[in-house]
């Protein structure tokens, strides 16, 4: 199962090892699409020097040698030594039939690597908001294409868990009760209870009249010391936190159709026994050295204004601990624990520098060898109309069950207007899927680390590249099908391609699998977005041009009804590696 160019190239190697001689046998030519043939061979131009011989007549030279009888209609030499090559439809079908056998869809397995991809990673007792969005959906199908790819994908979901701000959360708990409604606010509005706490917290600090505050500050910070000793009772009364910001989670992961359970937290809390001998050690190497009080690693290369060395502090000077430690942690537990080959970070673009120091102090220790390779996939902002970073109208961070919403409820409108027709909860489910996948494609349809505006209106259209129109052409093959009562699954028959639109729908069908394996290897998930909203075009004009159910000939309907069917089965599959759901209608 592949592509054109992938079972051309062996052809021509051969043919440039024939006409030049063994030295020539590993030569790798460059081929590409062209306007002028199926693709175009570079291969004279480059080899050219080495061979003392003018670029056109090495490329007659290749010509000749090419044995493509059954490969090609035409082979010609172009330009200053281009060769340009013409497919048989034969062949392409040939191709494509070995695609449409194959339950994978033309999706090689890779060797099996373990992958721990560190992404969502919100906060307990935190609002979830628009910022969270990009490494969650982002991730999500990063996650379910390395494990198509035959991988074994370990989720780490590292939440804030842990730290001084638990000590005010608690003694808020406490003061409003387990059971009261404002303990609810954990689950339903986060950042209300967080905020109450802070409030009660900040005004204890300005020691303002009794009942403003009281004691609130001491009581807070003696928690937190004895959360960090690990008394019972105060780790009873965390868990409780974190047990309501899980429902709170999951409730948005649900929504948004992640695949992030309760099995794949690893919050900060859980590194939090092994942080006193992980400084200990670095000391120990001299890797980590005392500076003002706080425990530094001073790295080469790692430099601020007038050339100061930028610190990785990884102890405070009160002891306490922060994000370079417990990354420090991280990075050894999935080497050592998770046995990882490589390691995916989905984080924002802006911590770049501390996770490559990070990183760099883990090699230094020898926690990270050369043969792991973590990557940080960056992640651009989202932006409003103002190209300014997404927020509400008073400044504040977007809430994310918000902006779903928002979302499902413009798609209900879209669906109403178009589909009256249907059931009140037949649009209702339809409208979930098509606002929710409205926001997830958008966001992966561009590459993850740039920006992009944030615009309703213009991602639940049925028309242009969004996630609507891929949809809207698996419900279009879905009701072909419907039509003659069968499953398209179940449709199987000979290739036949005879028109431009047949060729040009399985030229680009012959491409899933290179897509698939090229998104495993880049961590870009916009790269199979595109070449899903091109076969959604191709398809289209496809549907427009050459009658399915209508064709002329038997034999020709039923190659027309495979080829939707292939259609069906690469959408359906590329649609669910990003993470989006298919409507059986729109």
């Amino acid at each position: 199962m592949v592509s054109p160019l992938v079972a051309l190239t062996p052809k021509v190697q051969s043919a440039i090892a024939t006409a030049l001689g063994d030295d020539y046998r590993e030569a790798d030519p460059v081929l590409r699409p062209s306007q002028f043939a199926d693709v175009q061979v570079n291969a004279a131009l480059a080899l050219a020097k080495k061979v003392g011989m003018p670029p056109r007549e090495l490329a007659a030279r290749i010509v000749d040698a090419l044995e493509l009888d059954g490969v090609c209609d035409s082979v010609e030499v172009s330009g200053p030594g281009f060769i340009n090559l013409t497919f048989s439809d034969a062949w392409i079908a040939e191709l494509l039939q070995d695609v449409e056998a194959d339950e994978r869809s033309g999706v090689a397995l890779q060797a099996t690597q373990n992958i721990p991809i560190d992404y969502s990673a919100p906060n307990v007792a935190k609002e979830m908001h628009v910022g969270h969005l990009r490494t969650t959906v982002v991730g999500d199908s990063l996650a379910r294409t390395l494990e198509h790819l035959g991988h074994h994908v370990i989720r780490q979901n590292h939440i804030g868990d842990w730290g001084t701000p638990f000590g005010m959360l608690i003694e808020h708990l406490l003061d409003v009760g387990r059971d009261s409604e404002e303990a609810e606010l954990l689950v339903t509005d986060p950042n209300a209870f967080y905020q109450a706490a802070r409030v009660k917290f900040d005004r204890a600090e300005k020691a303002e009249p009794a009942g403003s505050g009281g004691d609130f500050n001491v009581r807070a910070r003696t928690r937190v010391v004895l959360l960090q000793a690990g008394d019972p009772d105060t780790l009873a009364l965390w868990r409780e936190l974190v047990d309501l910001s899980k429902i709170y989670f999951n409730k948005i992961y649900s929504t948004l159709g992640i695949t992030l359970t309760d099995d794949d937290l690893a919050g900060e809390s859980t590194y939090n026994e092994v942080l006193a001998d992980l400084c200990a050690e670095l000391e120990a190497k001299g890797i980590a050295t005392v500076s003002d009080g706080a425990l530094c690693v001073f790295l080469d290369g790692y430099t601020g204004r007038e050339g100061k060395p930028v610190p990785l502090i990884i102890r405070k000077s009160d002891g306490g601990y922060n994000y370079g430690t417990t990354d420090l942690a991280t990075i050894k537990h999935r080497v050592e624990d998770l046995k990882a080959d490589r390691v995916l970070y989905v984080i924002g673009a802006p911590q770049a520098l501390h996770l490559n120091m990070v990183w760099d102090t883990a090699r230094k220790a020898g926690w990270l060898p050369d043969d792991v390779v973590p990557v940080h996939v960056q992640i651009g902002n989202v932006l409003g109309e103002d190209r300014k970073i997404l927020k509400t109208r008073s400044g504040k961070p977007l809430r994310l069950m918000a902006l779903l919403d928002e979302a499902v409820e413009k798609a209900r409108t879209v669906i109403d207007g178009t589909r009256p027709d249907l059931d009140d909860t037949v649009r209702a489910t339809i409208a979930r899927q098509i606002g929710i996948g409205a926001v997830k494609y958008a966001d992966l349809s561009v590459a993850h680390d740039s920006e992009y505006v944030f615009d309703l209106d213009r991602m639940v259209a049925l028309t242009g590249n969004t996630g609507p129109y891929l949809q809207y052409v698996v419900a279009r093959v879905r009701s072909i099908f419907r039509q003659i009562g069968l499953d398209p699954i179940a449709q199987h028959a000979p290739l036949l391609l005879g028109e431009p639109h047949e060729r040009a729908l399985a030229m680009h069908l012959l491409g899933f699998g290179d897509v698939v394996a090229e998104v495993g290897d880049t961590y870009e998930p916009h790269r199979l977005a595109g070449y899903l909203f091109e076969l959604a075009q191709a398809f289209s004009a496809f549907y427009e041009n050459c009658p399915v159910l209508k064709a002329e000939r038997d034999e020709v309907r039923e190659s027309r009804l495979t080829l939707c069917a292939l259609v069906f089965r690469v959408m359906t599959t590329g649609l669910d590696l990003l993470g989006l759901e298919a409507p059986e209608q729109m």
